[in-house]
């Protein structure tokens, strides 16, 4: 009994010494495995030197920057006819089709010219014969000037011829009037393009009875004649734009120092701008939008522009001269003020207070910085006044330092102008 009491105790005693053993060992293998990783962490995440921080830099520009100016604008027809008929006919031929590009005087329909042609031959039988008893009169009137110089008849006769005389130019005068009108209507039989473009839907055929004015029943609207077809003029043509009125002052400056050129983008990638000129501005503002309405005109030769599609208009009225523009990515915002990090002796960045004029195509027109400086880019977020940098290649490969700003891509909203300056 006395054996088995002594052995009792040294069991629980080695059991605690190996718990021991294998909690130091696992606190061990742990803190291994976290000085491990964090030593591959420092390896792959920072290759530079410590205490510097990588960074990509740019350069401040000074060059001449034009304000930019972007609307939406609408694709109209400088001029739109649509033809309708003067006569009551029958047509008789269609000489174009649907769709197809006439010439001003080209001939589009032909009228039955029947009941025309026979009354401009009526009118010329009626002016025959007042010619021929004009001309009665004007010989019985000489002989009857001769008989009253003889003394053989009284000057009323002779008033009587002369009264003859004069009502039958009268007649005369107004049968060649009557001459003309016919031809006039004659003509109309003969329906030519008043001016050159396209043609539109052709509603008639042969055969089919044309009237004018005729009123549509239960129409309030005055009598109308039925189109035959709508020409619309494509070269040139005009696109139709407003703008806030700040910029008026701005257009009339640059309008009376010649044209202003202005460019219109399709809405289909990898096609080239078309380039036109402002051709009107209009005489008033539009109280309940505070807009300007303007027009460009375009050469439209491929025929790419349509009457009634939507197109982005930019125009650049105005220049900044000897501005100094930074990518728009290295403007950074304080709690009270913009700044840039610049990078002076040592590799040291300090804070720069800056202003901002201008934002558009991803550049910023700043003041208060000096042409030349070089600034950061990118990884401002890790930096503080003081901070030492080192240069690192751009995250993208599209920014290099000493970049040139020209090469951002515009990220400019369609239909807002360039005019976003910082207050």
């Amino acid at each position: 009994m006395k054996a088995v009491s002594q052995t009792k105790p040294v069991m629980p005693a080695k059991r605690h010494i190996r718990i021991m053993m294998f909690g130091i060992l696992l606190i061990v293998l742990i803190t291994s495995a976290w000085v491990w990783r964090n030593q591959s962490t420092r390896t792959n995440t920072r290759p530079t030197e410590v205490g510097t921080v990588p960074i990509v830099s740019a350069t401040v520009i000074q060059n001449d920057v034009p304000i930019k100016l972007t609307a939406n604008g609408t694709v109209s027809a400088q001029q739109k006819v649509e033809v309708r008929p003067q006569i009551s006919a029958i047509i008789k031929a269609v000489h174009i089709k649907e769709g197809q590009f006439v010439h001003k005087g080209d001939r589009l329909f032909t009228l039955d010219a029947r009941t025309e042609n026979a009354n401009l031959s009526k009118a010329k039988a009626q002016l025959a014969k007042s010619s021929a008893e004009l001309a009665n009169a004007v010989r019985n009137l000489k002989r009857q000037r001769e008989l009253f110089q003889q003394k053989f008849i009284s000057q009323s006769a002779l008033d009587m011829a002369q009264n003859q005389v004069d009502s039958l130019q009268g007649q005369v005068d107004s049968d060649r009037a009557a001459v003309r009108a016919n031809r006039v209507m004659r003509g109309f039989t003969e329906i030519t393009a008043p001016i050159s473009g396209r043609t539109g839907v052709i509603p008639v055929h042969p055969g089919s009875l044309v009237q004018p004015n005729i009123a549509i029943p239960g129409s309030l609207t005055q009598p109308r004649s039925a189109v035959l077809v709508s020409i619309t003029q494509i070269d040139p043509i005009n696109v139709s734009f407003t703008l806030p009125e700040r910029e008026l002052v701005a257009l009339q400056q640059a309008l009376a120092k010649g044209d202003i050129s202005v460019s219109a983008e399709l809405d289909i990638a990898g096609k080239p701008l078309l380039k036109g000129r402002l051709i009107f501005v209009d005489n008033t503002v539009d109280t309940e939008s505070g807009s300007i309405q303007l027009k460009a005109e375009f050469s439209n030769t491929d025929q790419r522009l349509w009457p009634g599609m939507f197109v982005t208009v930019m125009l650049a009225p105005d220049m900044l001269v000897g501005a100094l523009t930074v990518p728009v990515q290295a403007v950074q915002t304080g709690p009270e003020k913009k700044f840039l990090y610049v990078i002076g002796e040592n590799s040291k960045v300090t804070s720069q207070t800056i202003k901002v004029r201008l934002i558009q195509d991803g550049v910023a027109v700043i003041e208060g910085a000096v042409p030349g400086a070089r600034i950061v880019l990118e990884g401002a977020q890790n930096l503080r006044p003081g901070s030492t940098v080192v240069e690192t290649q751009a995250t993208g490969g599209e920014v290099e330092p000493g970049n040139n700003v020209s090469k951002f891509v515009d990220q400019r909203t369609p239909g807002k102008t360039g005019r976003a300056a910082n207050k």
